[in-house]
């Protein structure tokens, strides 16, 4: 299958976009997990998946940005969020009943929710285990933006946002022209994260280019 065709000449992929596609780097996890803590119980509640404050939660806010403190001395994450957590084994995800969810039937009722769920779980995992900060991009009309290693949201500016895309999925002129759009509106890189029938994902930043 041919990746989304893209206009080569707004592609610049410079020393960290070749160091995101490093194939040989793509089964490394740099990112650090706090360790020897149980796992948290968390419970899915339709879109979200709520946790009490503890200290491993606190320290994954703290540390790597997971998740969204309420009010309530509790944490919601993104469904995205707490699959990814609980395939690091820092969740144990319950349902209403109390009953604890696998990962496989989770997935099954996160696309039910969310569209184009698996492709974008693959690619926030990627980045995730990269070192990068992801939080969602909604409120630009774009799935993730993505701060630089070491930042974090509320020190500074994201970096990219992100728009994770099936290699076989096709790519109109409109919808390139308006991530374009999205990305120079908000003074933020594009970052196209193109996935693979492996589940590999390799990354194209696009940026204006003045002839």
């Amino acid at each position: 299958m041919s990746k989304p065709k893209i206009p080569e000449k707004e592609i610049e992929n410079g020393k960290e976009v070749e160091e995101l596609n490093d194939k040989e780097k793509n089964n490394e996890i740099i990112e650090e997990l706090p360790k020897n803590k149980d796992p948290v119980e968390a419970t899915l509640n339709s879109e979200f998946v709520i946790a009490e404050s503890n200290d491993l939660t606190r320290e994954l806010y703290d540390k790597t940005r997971y998740g969204e403190p309420l009010d309530n001395k509790k944490f919601q994450y993104s469904l995205i969020e707490a699959l990814y957590l609980m395939e690091r084994g820092k969740f144990k995800i319950l349902d209403s009943k109390k009953k604890e969810i696998e990962f496989d039937i989770f997935v099954k009722k996160a696309k039910k929710t969310e569209p184009n769920f698996w492709i974008r779980y693959v690619v926030f995992k990627d980045l995730r285990k990269r070192g990068y900060v992801v939080k969602t991009a909604l409120k630009f009309g774009a799935d993730f933006r993505v701060y630089d290693r070491g930042i974090k949201p509320g020190e500074d500016h994201a970096k990219w946002i992100v728009y994770p895309v099936h290699e076989a999925s096709a790519m109109t002129w409109f919808e390139f022209s308006a991530k374009n759009r999205v990305a120079h509106s908000t003074r933020k890189r594009l970052l196209l994260g193109i996935v693979d029938a492996e589940n590999d994902v390799t990354f194209y930043e696009v940026r204006w280019m003045r002839p």
